[in-house]
């Protein structure tokens, strides 16, 4: 299974949108600040608020792609479909 995810800052200012095939593992490497010069780690970007499950690596790619083209309002969107409150669902894992 792989999954398509985004994160978000405590101000849901900055957003970041990714693609991983072990969720946990990976946004814990984003709260650790794993490589400190990335996006996730200037912006403060540790709050999961968004994933969905993808069956194959090619769908949760190209899941991604689609995501990051849309405006950020439609991604707001998606998460607040979900997640209206824009809680951490990373305890929910």
């Amino acid at each position: 299974m792989y999954y398509v995810y985004i994160l978000a800052n405590a101000t849901h200012v900055a957003i970041y949108t990714g693609v991983t095939r072990d969720l946990v593992r990976r946004v814990a490497q984003h709260r650790a600040h794993a490589d400190p010069g990335s996006y996730t780690a200037r912006y403060h970007i540790t709050k999961l608020v968004y994933f969905e499950a993808m069956p194959s690596v090619t769908a949760a790619i190209q899941r991604e792609k689609q995501i990051k083209s849309w405006p950020r309002r439609r991604k707001n969107a998606l998460v607040e479909r979900k997640n209206p409150d824009w809680m951490d669902l990373f305890d929910t894992l």
